[in-house]
């Protein structure tokens, strides 16, 4: 597949070929949607934790006589029909949310949303983000000239760049990410990828073997 390559002014400089095996592959829909899924559910923190009637602390002494009072029956003012008391079925955080995907499942639901982008024209390639780039007010500059327009956007870098990072940083419509760390959750979660020539090959030897 041919695409357009816009230089460092946003302006088309050429044409370049994407590898077959990253942007030519059928889709899968189950399979991302699997793929996706699993993701999400391993990036869950599980912070939420409600205590049980033996958790809460008091109410150690049973409130009133079982007999003779003509109210109903308790032995405790923790239980869960209490206010204050403990709480039934409510969210543990030792509950695991993690599923287990194999990695060719990952890397072939990762080549199904690439060439799905690739396909409907939403795959940016630049020669290279350089030093012109580095401040957030020419990123956004820049990124406005490219067909992505200010649209969701992920910019994937060839390698760690934390100047990089924090110019695309305060730009509410764009996020980065490390080539090598690309995955289905976060290319489904943007509309366009823009793409240096560097970070397609350190696609190619991270993900194609």
């Amino acid at each position: 597949m041919t695409v357009p390559v816009y230089n460092a002014k946003g302006e088309e400089a050429g044409k370049t070929d994407l590898p077959p095996a990253l942007f030519d592959v059928e889709w899968s829909g189950n399979l991302v949607h699997q793929v996706a899924v699993s993701q999400a559910a391993n990036r869950r923190q599980g912070s939420a934790h409600t205590k049980t009637k033996g958790e809460v602390s008091g109410g150690g002494k049973k409130p009133w006589s079982q007999k003779g009072t003509g109210r109903a029956r308790h032995g405790s003012i923790r239980s869960p029909i209490w206010k204050g008391g403990g709480v039934t079925f409510g969210p543990r955080a030792e509950r695991v949310f993690t599923k287990s995907i194999n990695k060719k499942m990952r890397r072939k639901a990762l080549f199904c949303l690439l060439s799905a982008r690739a396909r409907d024209k939403q795959i940016i390639v630049v020669e290279a983000l350089g030093a012109e780039h580095l401040k957030t007010k020419a990123m956004g500059l820049f990124l406005g000239k490219l067909p992505s327009n200010k649209q969701s956007t992920l910019v994937v870098l060839p390698e760690m760049n934390t100047r990089m990072i924090g110019a695309v940083r305060n730009l509410p419509y764009a996020t980065t990410m490390q080539a090598k760390d690309l995955n289905a959750l976060d290319v489904l979660q943007r509309k366009y990828l823009v793409l240096p020539r560097d970070s397609i090959t350190v696609l190619e030897k991270t993900f194609v073997k």
